[in-house]
């Protein structure tokens, strides 16, 4: 199971209490298929873009645009019966650009994924061929879990969920 997550910002920055609505929004279509104890790509997708988005703009990267896919890699599990059980593993790639056209990737693995706040695993991510961070956490796992909303997922399905956000905003100067 694969989602993608696409985060595009305008020259201007986006509102933030909008752009906060609108990942409240996304983090609650993606938890509609969330595996009971184990990880779900749609999420895994959506909070990589937001925390690798925030941490990279920390760093000072004008990002135009960023797109993450979160693949699981569910390998050999445990038996009941054994008394432990092994974690999921989330393959992740994200793809971008700069304002002044350069690439950006983040590539890795997310092996938990925390409500929308932060993601663990092993994460680098690079502008051009520069690495600007290696990381085995993004975001705070410690803040506020976002408010969501539980949607059913369809009958006997796994759906793949595709969130693709694009904010813009007009100059309310005087």
């Amino acid at each position: 199971m694969g989602a993608t997550r696409s985060h595009r910002i305008p020259r201007r920055a986006a509102h933030p209490a909008l752009a906060a609505a609108i990942a409240a929004a996304a983090l609650a279509l993606t938890t509609a298929c969330d595996p009971v104890g184990g990880l779900n790509s749609a999420a895994v997708a959506v909070t990589t873009d937001q925390v690798a988005t925030a941490a990279l703009q920390h760093q000072h990267v004008d990002i135009k645009w960023l797109t993450c896919t979160a693949h699981l890699d569910n390998g050999p599990r445990a038996t009941p019966s054994a008394g432990s059980a092994t974690k999921d593993v989330a393959d992740v790639t994200c793809d971008g650009e700069t304002k002044d056209g350069r690439p950006i990737t983040v590539r890795g693995t997310v092996t938990q994924e925390v409500e929308g706040r932060c993601v663990k695993g092993d994460l680098t991510a690079k502008v051009a061929d520069r690495t600007v961070f290696r990381a085995s956490v993004l975001g705070d796992c410690t803040a506020p879990a976002p408010t969501t909303t539980r949607v059913t997922p369809a009958p006997g399905g796994h759906p793949t969920v595709t969130v693709t956000v694009t904010v813009t905003q007009s100059f309310q100067g005087k």
